[in-house]
């Protein structure tokens, strides 16, 4: 069995399934997915104007949108533990504006909106306006970070960049 469910921005599509012994599974694909690479900055240029080549070619290029980090630590500070927490109540609570979104956290409203600022303009927080607040929103269900340790460069220190 199919079917689709659909909670604020994000849409999951669940198969149900029956192994030997009537033992049901759950399987749920995402369609929402944040990528997030570590990557220097020469690499995000060069990757970018790989894509833009291929266009130009009339090829297509996956369509996802990818958050360039420059090193562990921009992962670190962007997916700190306390931002994840305001991510998941996002994404799970929906909540109607910053200051609902502060008490289920349990943290300072100026501190929730300074965070979520930060994560606005990277893009990993969107807002709508509803009235006269801010409704924080998530327009994915799934982070999936790619680590290319062999090309990892702990030095680089460029600006986290989003495409």
């Amino acid at each position: 069995m199919n079917k689709t469910t659909a909670k604020g921005h994000s849409q999951r599509k669940t198969m149900e399934y029956e192994k030997e012994g009537g033992e049901k599974h759950r399987l749920t694909e995402a369609n929402n997915v944040l990528h997030v690479e570590i990557e220097s900055a020469e690499d995000f240029h060069q990757r970018g104007l790989r894509d833009l080549e291929r266009i130009e070619e009339g090829e297509s290029v996956e369509d996802k949108y990818t958050l360039s980090l420059s090193n562990l630590r921009e992962l670190d500070r962007v997916f700190s533990e306390k931002n994840m927490e305001l991510i998941q109540v996002i994404a799970n609570d929906e909540p109607e504006s910053i200051r609902e979104t502060a008490r289920l956290v349990e943290r300072d409203v100026k501190e929730v909106h300074r965070n979520l600022k930060e994560l606005e303009k990277l893009s990993v927080v969107e807002f709508e306006q509803h009235g006269r607040s801010k409704k924080p929103v998530v327009w994915y269900d799934e982070i999936d970070v790619h680590v290319d340790l062999l090309n990892l460069n702990s030095k680089d220190t460029a600006e986290p960049s989003a495409v």
